[in-house]
């Protein structure tokens, strides 16, 4: 369980939970009984399984849907929550793989709105409860392409390095309140965007990682939970990348 906050127990807020890597962080903390609010922007019904292990266990879990490119609706949905999240993951993201020069202003706009925009407002909206309480956890999902790069994938790279740079800077400004942030970069994980390759072209992939293999949406969701954890408090400004050893 998380710090005990008087007879409260740190609830924890994820975007994206509705995504393959958001769901295995969002069962891993129910399974250790962390209350929950699950965001999602489509796709909800990809959530029931979830609401309803967390309903069986009786831990308190509730889907809120936002569209968190807007900040009024962000401001919305932290308003309405009875009890403030003092544990925030942003996982929600979008990628786009194409040449360079076909990126349009729109599509700049899109991804830095839902990749770099609304991680930063999400966690502004939730850090005035992490600062009263002088104790949060900030996890942000960045990418294997936010420290190395990736050819075709400029656009998505721009913003998982810019997310890898605010939560560095972030960390030293907060730290003195309790509150850590880290960013997780995974490199290849099964399912998720790695539905758009082929069999071939993943086999040949396999072969650049020296584990062999994709790495597991619930291996990224442990060390999630672990830089969630209490234990974690001298761990921050981190960017910590389970990738098999495809970049070391």
């Amino acid at each position: 369980m998380e710090r005990d906050m008087g007879r409260e127990t740190a609830w924890a807020f994820i975007s994206g939970a509705s995504g393959e890597i958001g769901r295995a962080i969002a069962w891993r903390l129910a399974e250790d009984g962390v209350p929950l609010y699950l965001h999602y922007h489509q796709g909800g019904e990809r959530l029931e399984p979830l609401l309803h292990f967390c309903q069986e266990r009786g831990v308190p879990a509730y889907p809120v849907q936002a569209d968190l490119r807007d900040v009024n609706q962000i401001a919305a949905i932290f308003d309405m929550m009875p009890v403030k999240p003092l544990l925030v993951v942003n996982n929600s993201s979008i990628d786009h793989v194409g040449l360079f020069t076909d990126v349009t202003p729109g599509l700049f706009d899109e991804l830095v709105a839902v990749n770099v925009r609304a991680a930063f407002f999400v966690t502004q909206a939730a850090l005035p409860a992490m600062l009263r309480h002088q104790y949060g956890r900030i996890v942000n999902i960045s990418s294997i392409w936010g420290l190395t790069g990736a050819s075709c994938e400029v656009l998505y790279s721009l913003t998982k390095g810019a997310i890898n740079s605010f939560t560095k800077a972030l960390a030293k400004e907060v730290a003195p309140s309790g509150i850590t942030v880290n960013a997780v970069a995974p490199g290849a994980v099964e399912g998720g965007m790695m539905r758009r390759f082929s069999p071939e072209e993943v086999a040949s992939l396999l072969q650049e990682i020296p584990a062999g293999r994709l790495g597991q949406p619930q291996e990224v969701a442990s060390l999630v939970r672990y830089l969630l954890s209490a234990e974690a408090a001298y761990v921050t400004g981190q960017v910590i990348s389970p990738n098999g050893g495809w970049y070391a």
